[in-house]
């Protein structure tokens, strides 16, 4: 069960990359909130701001998403 053990060590790391991106993920979810008929691609800049953080901050604590 390698890879039950390999996930849950990936999971446990999460917390922390969402803390490194705290900042665009407030302005994603601010971007969803104020939207009243949200359609896709509404926030898609927020959307991408905040991937590309969790991307880079996956790498730097050598994980996956």
């Amino acid at each position: 069960m390698d890879s039950v053990k390999s996930a849950k060590d990936r999971f446990r790391k999460y917390p922390a990359l969402l803390l490194q991106c705290r900042e665009s993920a407030a302005a994603y979810a601010n971007c969803v909130l104020n939207k009243k008929d949200f359609k896709k691609d509404d926030c898609k800049n927020e959307f991408d701001q905040f991937k590309s953080c969790l991307m880079k901050a996956a790498a730097q604590h050598k994980t996956k998403l």
